[in-house]
Order: structure tokens, then C-alpha cells, then sequence
């Protein structure tokens, strides 16, 4: 078996960094026998250049110069190939050139040993003995010369043998040499068989077949024993090179099986429909940890390995692809919620000095339900957008409630309530009445609005207060206050619809302020709950009148 069809021992690169990897090459440059280890060079380049596309596509994500990230990495592994490979290339030019110059020493040596072997003179054994030595001594030939070089000149070796006569002496010292020789060989090839690097002591068997072609034959009674010796620890060595390669195959087999599972699951990740942020963060966690898993699984077959990594690839690639788009798509969606409520804001400052209070108020409210509405906005502009907004909204209501008129001096109704808050908590368990609560209720309802900020904390106070005195506060009709008798039951219903309504909008305004605030979940859930009732009780209402509707007609 020539030496460039013996098979290499796979090598796994594919758990190293980049610089590890860089490293690795460093070393195999360093050592004395680099230029023949070029299989393992080149398996160092294609794991180093596979993980550097690889980054590559990870980090193009990432804002930022991403070739200069790799440049310097990249620039000096490249620098250590190409001193490699000039180097080898060198070396395989002067190898070539001595195996063609090995190639004419022994076809030369060929032709006077055929001259030898046809010569009608009496043989010159001396210089037979010479021409093996000169032959042996010569290095290697070209691998598509070998096979019909050698064939030939065993032909004359053992022409020599055959069919010249000469001294049974000289040809019996010859054998015996030759028998030497053969046993030494025999006795290393049973050394090889208990080596435990079998790849290795494969490529020795090899050299061995090709030492004992060099050597003549031995003694006819010892031809057969020898040469079945030989065979015997040959077919040993075999049988277990066989056997590893086999147990390498199954390895190979279950690799790709492994990495086919992998490939599904990738592929599986990169087809679901992906809604927020968070759920792409999650997902690539999810890749990353498969593709630290795949890289932890060794290499399929040789004709699988490159397409089961090509799928792989290609699954990833998929996924991120997506995600990029996502991300695009996303900013984009970012930056035109930041135009609207750019133009929210630029209408808030300008009708903040406003003093028609009713109106402005009620352009404020749709200016804030408007906001509410509009998705998010780059983070770091999110806070000083709200400050702005906030703050055009807190400069309007804060003069309109210092200039309330005397009929409605907000200032004063929030000082009412109050005092009626502490009224409240001062009763005693034993005056607690039906009679009572309604009153309270009925003062609580005398006393006009309070300044806007204030509304919701006054009302929170005097809830806790009525329902800590009167377990039945709050249940429907408890704490309604009075009202004039409808004219008819139709007219009833629409203005508690009208007035759930108005409520409705209170709560989704107050939602609106609440939801910038770090530690307004607690009421911000509270009005959520409010909302749903009042929306659930409109139904019921919208029942009823078409009710009333149909009693009509």
C-alpha cells in the first residue's frame, strides 16, 4: 500500500477557539516534522476559518466594525499558513524532483541487472550483492512508477536466483542472509501487533511489506513457513485496523443521527412565529445551546459530514436571518411611535397655557388616551418623552386648579373631604348605621372636585374609610346618591349607561398617567378591574334598553 492511500486518524477541531486553534498551528510549525503532517495543517485551517465565519455571522448583528474585530486574528493565522505552505510546497517540489531522480538510479540499476542476469559469462555474484545494496539504498520513486519498477526488478532478482549458476556456497550464505532478515521483519510485525495505536502501527506494516520486497528469497524448505509467519502477524494487524475503522464507521453513523436530531430541532426553532423580544432572546438561547451541543458531537462520514453541517448552517442561518428582520422591522416601528408622540407632546406644550379650562381638559384627556395608545419607543428616550409629556399636562391642570372659580375652589373640596375622611374614622362602632352611611355618602357627594392629581388618592381614602365602618359599603345601590325620579325606565338605564361610560374614560385616562410610574402597579390593576366591571355592567344595560325598546314598539 503506497503511502498517500494510507488513512490519517480523524482529528476533532471543532471544540477549539480561535485562538486556541491559532496555537495549535504555532506548535505544528515548530515541530520537526511538519512538512509531514500537512493533513492535519489543513484540518486546522478549515476548523479555524468555519469558526471565524461562524462569529462572523453571530456578531453581524451587533452595531459596530465587524471585520475589524477579526481583522487582526484573521491576518495572523493567514501570515502562519502562508509561511506553511510555501514551506511545503518547497518540500513536496525538491521530493518530487529526488523521487524522478530515484526513478532513473533505479531503472538504471534495472538494466545492469538484467545485463547481469542475460550475460553468458560466469556470474559476477560480487556485483549482483552490489547492485541490491545500491538499489536499497536509494530512496523513493514516483508512486505511479513503483508498482511496475519493482515487479521488475524481482523479476530478475529472482531470475538471478533461478536460473544462474553459481556457488551452491555463495547462494546458500545469501538465503541465509536473506532468512535473517525476513525473521527480523516477522518478529516486528508481531511487536506491531500489540500496539495499541493501531493507525500507527498500520502505516509500519506498511514500510515492513515494503522492506521485504527489497530481499531476495530464502531457502526453499523455509520459503513457506516464512512468508506464512509474516502473513500470520500481518492479517493480525489488519483484522484490527479493519475492526477500528468498522467501530470508527459506527461512531460516524451515530454522529450523524445525533446531528440530524439537531438539525430538526433548529429547524423546528426557526419556523415558529416569534411575536416579542423576549421570545427571540429565549429562542437564541435555545440555538446556542444546541450549537455548544453539536459542537461537543464528533464528525459524521466523510461524504456526510459536509452536507449534515450545510443543513445545520443553513437552519441557523434561518433563524437568525428572521431575527435581523425582526429587529429591523421593530426599530423602525420604534421610530414612528417616537414621531407621534413627538407630535403629542408638541400639541400638549402648546395648550398648556390654554385657560378654557373645560375645553383644554378635555383635550388633554383625549391627548392622554391618545398616548396610551401608541406603542413603545426607543428606551433611551423613553423616560424623557413621559417627563415632557408629564410635565406639559401637570403645568395645565396645576393652573386650572389654582384658578377654580369660587363656586368649584378645588383646594377647598379637597380639604372638605379630607376633614369628612377623618369625621368618618372617628365613629364609633356602636352609632354605625344604614342611616348613617347614606348620609355620609350623600356629604362625601355635596362636596365638589378636588384638583386633578388629587382625585383618585381622595377617593381610594374615603372607600377604605366608609368600607372599615360599614362592611356593606359598596354593594350595588348601597352608595348611590340621590336622584330625581325618570320619567320612564328607558331613560333610567341610558343615563346609567352614559354615566359608566364617563367612568370608563376616567379610568383609562388615570391608567395612562399611572403606567409611567415605578410603583404604580397596584392602582394601575385596580383601575383595570373597575374597567372590566363597568364594561360587563354596560352590556347588561344595552340588554335592558333594547328591552325597554321592544316593550315600546
Amino acid at each position: 500500500m503506497s503511502e498517500n492511500l494510507i488513512p490519517e486518524e480523524i482529528v476533532n477541531f471543532a471544540d477549539k477557539s480561535l485562538s486556541q486553534l491559532s496555537d495549535l498551528f504555532k506548535q505544528l510549525m515548530d515541530s520537526e516534522d511538519r512538512l509531514s503532517r500537512s493533513k492535519e495543517a489543513e484540518s486546522i485551517k478549515s476548523a479555524f476559518y468555519k469558526l471565524l465565519v461562524k462569529l462572523k455571522s453571530e456578531a453581524s448583528e451587533a452595531a459596530g466594525d465587524i471585520e475589524s474585530t477579526f481583522e487582526g486574528v484573521e491576518e495572523n493565522f493567514k501570515s502562519l499558513y502562508a509561511d506553511y505552505k510555501r514551506e511545503r510546497n518547497e518540500f513536496n517540489r525538491k521530493v518530487e524532483e529526488e523521487k524522478a531522480d530515484n526513478l532513473l538510479k533505479k531503472q538504471a540499476i534495472v538494466e545492469e541487472l538484467k545485463a547481469l542476469v542475460e550475460s553468458q559469462e560466469e556470474v559476477n555474484f560480487p556485483a549482483f550483492r552490489e547492485l541490491q545494496d545500491r538499489w536499497r539504498a536509494v530512496g523513493q520513486v514516483p508512486a505511479t512508477s513503483f508498482r511496475d519498477l519493482n515487479d521488475t526488478y524481482q523479476f530478475y532478482v529472482e531470475k538471478f536466483y533461478d536460473m544462474v549458476k553459481i556457488g551452491r556456497d555463495l547462494r546458500d550464505l545469501d538465503f541465509k542472509k536473506n532468512l535473517e532478515a525476513k525473521q527480523a521483519f516477522c518478529e516486528a510485525a508481531e511487536k506491531l501487533a500489540e500496539n495499541e495505536n493501531i493507525v500507527a502501527a498500520f502505516n509500519e506494516l506498511q514500510k515492513l511489506h515494503e522492506q521485504w520486497k527489497e530481499f531476495g528469497p530464502v531457502a526453499k524448505e523455509f520459503r513457506d513457513d516464512i512468508w506464512n509467519r509474516f502473513k500470520a502477524a500481518t492479517s493480525v494487524i489488519n483484522k484490527k485496523y479493519q475492526a477500528h475503522f468498522e467501530e470508527l464507521k459506527g461512531q460516524m453513523a451515530d454522529n450523524l443521527v445525533a446531528k440530524e436530531k439537531l438539525c430538526e430541532q433548529v429547524e423546528e426553532i426557526a419556523a415558529r412565529e416569534v411575536a416579542n423580544s423576549g421570545e427571540w432572546n429565549a429562542l437564541s438561547k435555545e440555538i446556542e445551546d444546541i450549537q455548544a451541543k453539536w459542537r461537543t458531537i464528533g464528525f459524521a462520514t466523510k461524504k456526510d459530514n459536509q452536507k449534515i453541517y450545510d443543513r445545520f448552517r443553513a437552519a441557523c442561518d434561518a433563524f437568525y436571518g428572521r431575527k435581523r428582520d425582526f429587529y429591523n422591522d421593530f426599530k423602525s416601528s420604534l421610530e414612528d411611535n417616537l414621531q407621534k408622540k413627538m407630535s403629542i407632546i408638541e400639541r400638549a406644550e402648546a395648550l398648556k397655557s390654554s385657560t378654557e379650562w373645560k375645553k383644554a381638559t378635555d383635550q388633554f384627556i383625549a391627548l392622554q388616551k391618545e398616548w396610551k395608545e401608541i406603542g413603545a419607543v426607543p428606551r433611551k428616550k423613553s423616560e424623557q418623552l413621559w417627563k415632557r409629556f408629564r410635565a406639559a399636562c401637570d403645568e395645565f391642570f396645576a393652573e386650572r386648579d389654582k384658578n377654580a372659580s369660587g363656586d368649584n375652589n378645588y383646594y377647598a373640596n379637597l380639604k372638605a373631604k379630607k376633614s369628612l375622611i377623618d369625621e368618618i374614622k372617628s365613629i364609633d362602632v356602636k352609632d354605625v348605621t344604614d342611616e348613617l352611611m347614606k348620609e355620609l355618602q350623600q356629604k362625601w357627594d355635596a362636596i365638589g372636585f378636588v384638583p386633578f392629581k388629587e382625585k383618585e388618592k381622595i377617593s381610594s381614602a374615603f372607600r377604605d374609610a366608609m368600607k372599615d365602618k360599614f362592611p356593606q359599603f359598596g354593594q350595588r345601590g348601597q352608595n348611590r346618591r340621590p336622584e330625581a325620579k325618570p320619567r320612564n325606565p328607558k331613560e333610567e338605564l341610558l343615563k346609567k349607561y352614559h354615566a359608566l361610560q364617563q367612568d370608563i374614560d376616567t379610568y383609562e385616562n388615570n391608567i395612562g398617567f399611572f403606567a409611567a410610574s415605578k410603583n404604580s402597579a397596584p392602582l394601575i390593576k385596580q383601575m383595570e378591574e373597575r374597567i372590566a366591571a363597568a364594561k360587563e355592567e354596560l352590556k347588561q344595560l344595552e340588554m335592558q334598553i333594547r328591552k325597554e325598546e321592544e316593550v315600546a314598539e
